[in-house]
């Protein structure tokens, strides 16, 4: 199995939360695989301003989530993805999703809607705990 890492943020401003939509509909978190050399902080940063091009801060380190998958482009190699994830406060608001990466917007979207939103179970938990936080 392959191991992958990778850093991303729940950026938030006023009562609202950084989300990205993809082209399939599904609205997720930034994030994003350790470049060398960074650090998970950096990544995290780097990330969030590559996809959705908002520029943030780091407040609070929320978890850890891990997940497995299949790819197909690589004969159905099984892959193992970590993902560490940082509570950000968003200090632009020019936004601009990466639609080389198949977003097609990037929004901030209401605290009390985000969860429902969000398509995986483990971005709806650090979800709320950074709405936890924040409060």
């Amino acid at each position: 199995m392959n191991e992958v890492f990778s850093a991303g943020g729940i950026v938030y401003y006023k009562d609202k939360i950084l989300m990205l939509r993809k082209k399939n509909g599904d609205w997720v978190l930034p994030k994003g695989r350790i470049e060398d050399g960074e650090t998970l902080e950096e990544t995290a940063i780097r990330e969030v301003k590559e996809e959705t091009n908002v520029d943030a801060i780091i407040l609070d380190y929320i978890g850890i989530t891990s997940y497995s998958f299949s790819n197909f482009w690589t004969e159905y190699q099984m892959i193992n993805k970590t993902v560490s994830w940082y509570l950000m406060e968003a200090r632009s608001f020019d936004l601009e999703p990466l639609k080389d990466e198949g977003f097609v917007q990037a929004a901030f979207i209401e605290s009390d809607k985000v969860v429902s939103i969000a398509k995986y179970d483990d971005e709806r938990k650090v979800i709320i705990k950074a709405i936890e936080a924040i409060k």
